[in-house]
Formats: structure tokens, sequence, C-alpha cells
């Protein structure tokens, strides 16, 4: 966990970044950077001691974003349908240089990417490595999504040496509790009578819960480096979306149905290996069992 830090945090209305930025409130002073386009969402991340500030990073105008943070964590990500790449470019990619530039006197930079960058792998069960082959995928629901993630490392990459920021850069696997991942939208699916959709039988994550991201998070900061250090963030244990969506039945006591269906170029399992995480942070402290019964109990049923 951080003390005692100024933190700028962006995407903090995010899925994965508003449980962390509820948890690094209550021992350091967080700005909360996104875009704000539901004005609830300001008021939301009030009350948990975050100040908000309103910024499309992709503009380069960042004059209302402090300067004197010792902690950049940016999680703001562009995910959108249809092939406009100059636009996911320009929002992962350019807007990662500017707020890596704004923030260059931080001691360290976190810089979230993910794991679809790796190029797909024909056994599910293949565990990546930092150093595996990236490229040649696609994500089903947002086709620029890999290209502008990979534009967006080298941006990083090179920030990290221009502005000699210790910067590390995460690749995020299924990162999940009661405030959604994939694990969590399964539940709203089978809660809602609907199938669960997966790419494969089986298909394979590593997913990892939210308290575990807030505690591991300054290990990761204080393993920043220059050059740029490229880690995968992810659990320490291997499930599949047909294991947990069983599991997720037996607390519920809805019986699930999983179906697959496989777009073309798509990632048939998504495990990674954690061996150089573990060696900056240690084991992860919440089971995926442990986990998914808290998304069950916390999380709200959806609305009919």
């Amino acid at each position: 966990m951080l003390y005692n830090e100024k933190i700028v945090l962006t995407g903090v209305s995010g899925q994965i970044a508003f449980p962390l930025a509820r948890a690094l409130a209550q021992h350091n002073e967080v700005v909360g950077v996104a875009r704000f386009s539901d004005e609830k969402d300001i008021e939301r991340v009030k009350e948990i001691g975050v100040t908000p500030i309103a910024c499309d990073l992709s503009s380069g105008h960042l004059d209302d974003i402090p300067t004197d943070a010792t902690v950049l964590l940016h999680l703001a990500a562009y995910q959108g349908a249809g092939l406009d790449y100059d636009h996911a470019i320009a929002h992962n990619a350019e807007a990662t240089g500017f707020i890596m530039e704004h923030c260059k006197g931080a001691r360290g930079a976190l810089v979230m990417s993910t794991s679809s960058t790796y190029r797909p792998n024909s056994d599910p069960y293949h565990a990546f490595k930092e150093t595996d082959p990236l490229g040649e995928g696609s994500t089903p629901w947002a086709p620029t999504y890999q290209a502008s993630k990979l534009a967006q490392e080298g941006v990083a990459r090179y920030c990290a040496r221009a502005y000699n920021l210790p910067t590390i850069l995460a690749r995020m696997n299924a990162a999940y509790g009661p405030n959604g991942g994939l694990p969590a939208y399964h539940l709203d699916a089978m809660r809602a009578g609907r199938a669960v959709v997966t790419r494969h039988d089986p298909c394979p994550y590593s997913p990892i819960f939210e308290d575990d991201l807030a505690h591991q998070v300054g290990a990761l900061i204080d393993g920043a480096t220059v050059p740029a250090r490229v880690v995968n963030w992810s659990g320490d244990e291997v499930v599949s979306v047909q294991e947990w969506s069983a599991y997720m039945g037996e607390l519920t006591g809805i019986t699930p149905t999983v179906t697959v269906s496989y777009p073309a170029n798509s990632h048939i399992g998504m495990v990674q290996d954690p061996t150089l995480r573990r060696s900056i942070t240690g084991l992860c402290k919440v089971g995926w069992k442990e986990g998914l019964a808290r998304t069950v109990a916390e999380r709200p049923a959806p609305k009919s």
C-alpha cells in the first residue's frame, strides 16, 4: 500500500481505478482525473475522499492537474467499437505522453497496459511471459484496442527515458470485484437469466481481486525503473470462465449456461506467468473463491 503520497490517478471513475482510488485515499492525497461525462461520477469520487478533476487527456490541456504529484497511476483507457484507429491512438497513446510529461517530477509512474497486447496462442493454458510475442490479435468488442495499447507502451517507454521518470508498464489481466470486471459481468448475466458468453471451452484467465491491486501498487511503484519495466499484473491462480461460472452458480443457486463464440484472431485463453510480479509484490492475498464470494455478496443485482 502507498502512504503519504500525492497521487494523480487517471480514469478514476472506471471499473478498476475507482476501488483503487477508494483504498488509496485512506492514506494519501489522491487527485482523480477523468472525463466525467456523467456528473454523478463527480459526487461519487468526492464521497471516497478523492479530488475530482475533469480532463480529456488527449487534448493536451492539463493545466488543472497538479504537477507536484509524487506518484502517477495512469489507468485511463479507451475501448470502443468501430475502426477509428486515430481516435484510439490519441486517447491511449498520445494521452499517455501528455500525462507523463505533466507529471515527470513524480518518483514513479505506473502505466496500465493490457494482456490483450500478446499474440494469441493456440494453447488456451499458455502462460504468457513479459517477453512473449505481441500483436496480431483482436479484442472483439474493441477492434482498435490492441494496436492503440501497443502504441501506448511505446510512448510510455519513450517518456520514461526522456524525462528520467521511473516507470512500470503493468499488463492487466482480469481484475474484478464488486465494482465490476469479467467475473462480475458474468454474474450479472446469470442473475438476469442470460447466458455467459466466452471465447473457448475452456477459457482460462489469471484473475486478480481489487484488494490485491491496492496491496500491490506500492511495491510496483517502488519497482519502477528507467528504462521502463514491463510486468504482468495478474493473480496467482488459473481459473476458467466455466469454473468461476459454476462456482458462482453454487453461491447463488443459479445454474449457469455458458456458450462459446470465437471471433477470428481472438485469444482463447489469457493466463499470465506471475513470476516477475511475485518477485516485486509477493503473493496475492485473496484467493479466487474468496474474491468471487465477496463479489456475489456485495455486487448489487442488475435492475430488471
